[in-house]
């Protein structure tokens, strides 16, 4: 029997959630795909037999896809908040779900082509903001306003000043 995890987050797909999670395997560490579970009967978006629920996890995070069809959508009120150490992490993680058909955003923010949001966030950018230098915090706060991916050369020069 496979062990429950105690919480676990429940992302609702239209159809594709074994391809969202196994997506999530191959571009995220500490990744994976477990057990996908067929429907035992007919329900509102699907017949006997297709992929229900998939078990994965997203950077040690346990998650369940559930593909319940149109009724819902995702919104930017929950993400993925993704800490990255360097500019080449950054770029690597945004491109891969931009990449995959997803769209940018803003500040920082894609969605990847399952509507989930995801927050690219280099630590850097972190410590600008949480720094007790109010004045240099708000120099790196105003230069990422302007970005869509975080460049870390330009919030690191903005809070330098």
């Amino acid at each position: 029997m496979t062990q429950i995890a105690k919480n676990t987050i429940c992302l609702w797909y239209e159809s594709d959630a074994e391809g969202a999670a196994r997506f999530y395997a191959e571009t995220f560490p500490d990744s994976s795909v477990g057990a996908v579970h067929r429907a035992p009967g007919d329900f509102p978006s699907g017949k006997e037999g297709d992929v229900l629920t998939v078990e994965f996890t997203v950077m040690g995070i346990p998650c369940i896809g559930l593909n319940g069809g149109p009724a819902f959508r995702h919104s930017e009120a929950f993400s993925f908040q993704v800490a990255t150490e360097d500019q080449s992490e950054t770029d690597r993680y945004w491109n891969a779900i931009v990449g995959n058909g997803g769209q940018e955003s803003e500040c920082g923010w894609c969605k990847d082509k399952w509507g989930i949001s995801w927050q690219i966030t280099p630590v850097a950018l972190t410590k600008a903001f949480t720094s007790s230098d109010r004045i240099a915090a708000k120099r790196a706060f105003d230069a990422m306003m302007t970005m869509r991916k975080i460049d870390i050369a330009s919030i690191e020069a903005a809070f330098r000043g």
